[in-house]
């Protein structure tokens, strides 16, 4: 949940202004949101009805009126005295207009303020003068790196409580100076303030005379802004496909939101990871007037030339500035989870709209970013540790290094229903070839297949069934579940998903262990197993599954070829996509039920 303040009035009509993002983070009870109030305040970004509001209700509370209860809205907040979630105001300049987040500080909420500042473009560090760099300086400090932020001023608060010292200022300033040369930053300026007094907020302050920086508006003014996304490579992440069957319409849509760059009618695209290309004939929007064009910030849908399968996950892009593929990643990651990261598990990755399984293949190193240390250890990432580590997938994804494109180099890891932690990618490594499934060699226990067979009737079989476009192969599968069941046949059916399949060697695809001991499971119980391989990129278009170890049983493959023609080879059954799906069933059936006997 964000906090959203108000916008100031409207100015009168006049070019478009420039805007920027930025985060205020550091220490808890340094005061950023204090600081962010006074901004409002002495800008007159916010409704002077807001203050005496605010005012009142601290009256109201037997409190001391707070510039920080200007953002901090919510009462877990106020009676607190923390900011508990990534709070967003709306605060203008003479030079820009500016989105500022004031992120929380306390560790607990460490996870908040990494989703405040990953939306920022520059950051204001605070740090309080009277306690010094603390712990939290320093991680949130290596976090702005982390996260890519290299544009970031220092404001030394609470100059008040130490009389304006500028021997405090200058330990300050010399202690952080040093701790951020490690991790490569430079920041851009180190402000005395008193965020309270109103101290170098928009105005020089007498009570400083030994310092002629910049105030804290200043050195925001003097970022740089960010090019604009459009200028950057395309990329534009397919959300989902979308068909619709009415009146005739074969159109299949590709919708998804443009992250970076811009595409025209006519532009020839790729699709990565599959690699498909074809060139776009039409760009599609509800309701709305016909487009010959699309940018960053859109969310659209496309329709191609040639129909090809992509699916969610792929990342559409100009051929000429594609984003790199691989299914091994080095990346650098903090760790929020109360369970530790753990060397050689598996968790979900998501990044875009890409999801699927990942390994933790190495830890490189763990670093206490408090301290810059390494914390000793390579088998596990503790909760608030950063980490160095090599992720590899379970399939190929597409994605860019975080120098270069923000929302496809930017990723979060869950382990079970929890967002545990989240990284960027920082190295592309050569993929490396799957392992394999485990083959299946024995069985247990006396009352074996051959006897579970002779009860049921019938042998056991396996009947693999390739998906298409079309979605045939699953409507096959249910139909003969169905008329199996009722001819008193043990049978079961099993949806495999992409994350279960991996490609073996040419033409040849195997299924990952836990899958592949399910499947010899139900073949041992003496059942006829339906497998439904889905229609997956390049990886299921024409390999057979190969299910080592279970050579004992009839094992078949059922596939559609969309140009028609059918095969009738001894474990390999081709048949016409247009055939209606009952006509289909009765062909297998018929071929299937002298294997059982």
């Amino acid at each position: 949940m964000s906090t959203t303040l108000e916008q100031p009035l409207a100015a009168p009509a006049q070019a478009v202004r420039e805007q920027m993002n930025i985060v205020i983070v550091g220490h808890v009870d340094h005061g950023k949101s204090t600081l962010v109030g006074r901004l409002l305040a002495d800008t007159g970004s916010i409704d002077p009805n807001k203050i005496a509001q605010v005012r009142a209700i601290c009256d109201s509370q037997g409190k001391r009126f707070e510039y920080a209860f200007l953002l901090d809205a919510l009462e877990a907040e106020q009676a607190q005295g923390i900011t508990i979630d990534a709070a967003r105001c709306f605060f203008q300049s003479a030079l820009r207009d500016y989105i500022i987040i004031d992120a929380p500080g306390h560790i607990e909420f460490l996870k908040n303020m990494i989703s405040g500042a990953a939306r920022a473009e520059a950051a204001v560090l605070l740090i309080d003068a009277h306690e010094g760099v603390r712990e939290n300086s320093r991680r949130h400090g290596y976090m702005l790196s982390l996260l890519g932020i290299r544009q970031i001023i220092v404001a030394v608060n609470k100059m008040d409580r130490v009389d304006y010292d500028r021997d405090v200022f200058d330990q300050v300033r010399a202690e952080y100076t040093e701790f951020l040369r490690q991790i490569d930053v430079q920041p851009a300026a180190f402000v005395p303030i008193s965020a309270l007094e109103g101290d170098n907020i928009t105005d020089a302050s007498k009570r400083t005379p030994w310092y002629d920086g910049p105030t804290v508006l200043a050195a925001v003014d003097a970022f740089a802004k960010a090019p604009p996304p459009e200028d950057q490579p395309l990329r534009m992440p397919v959300q989902d496909v979308y068909k619709f069957n009415r009146e005739g319409d074969t159109r299949r849509i590709v919708a998804g939101r443009v992250t970076s760059g811009r595409f025209e009618v006519g532009d020839e695209v790729v699709f990565l990871p599959s690699g498909k290309r074809t060139v776009i004939e039409s760009i599609e929007a509800f309701s709305a007037p016909t487009q010959t064009g699309a940018r960053a910030g859109q969310a659209t849908g496309v329709t191609m030339r040639e129909q090809i399968y992509v699916s969610r996950g792929d990342v559409m892009c100009h051929p000429k500035t594609p984003p790199r593929v691989s299914n091994r990643l080095r990346a650098n990651l903090v760790w929020l989870s109360r369970q530790p990261l753990r060397r050689g598990r598996t968790y979900k990755l998501k990044m875009a709209t890409w999801s699927g399984l990942c390994e933790v293949e190495e830890i490189v190193e763990v670093i206490d970013a408090s301290a810059l240390d390494s914390a000793g250890h390579h088998d596990r990432v503790e909760r608030h540790e950063v980490a160095e580590v090599v992720l590899r997938l379970r399939r190929p994804l597409a994605c860019d290094l975080s120098h270069e494109i923000e929302e496809t180099s930017r990723f979060v890891v869950v382990d079970g229903y929890d967002m545990a932690g989240g990284g960027i990618v920082r190295e592309v490594l050569a993929e490396k070839a799957d392992q394999g499934a485990v083959r299946w060699t024995a069985e247990v226990g006396a009352i074996d297949r051959t006897l579970r067979e002779s009860k049921h009737g019938h042998r056991a079989a396996v009947v693999v069934l390739h998906d298409d476009l079309g979605e045939n192969g699953r409507t096959l599968a249910a139909l003969l579940e169905e008329s199996l069941w009722q001819a008193a046949t043990q049978v079961y059916r099993l949806n495999l998903l992409p994350d279960d399949l991996h490609k073996a060697g040419p033409g040849e695809l195997q299924v990952r262990s836990i899958s592949f001991g399910l499947i010899a499971g139900l073949v041992n119980t003496g059942q006829v197993v339906l497998v439904t391989v889905p229609w997956v990129d390049d990886l299921t278009h024409a390999e057979s599954l190969r299910l080592p170890g279970i050579e004992a049983v009839p094992v078949v493959q059922v596939r559609f070829r969309a140009e028609g023609g059918e095969d009738e080879a001894e474990d390999d059954w081709v048949f016409d996509a247009a055939r209606p799906p009952r006509a289909v069933h009765d062909a297998v059936k018929g071929r299937l039920l002298p294997l059982l006997r």
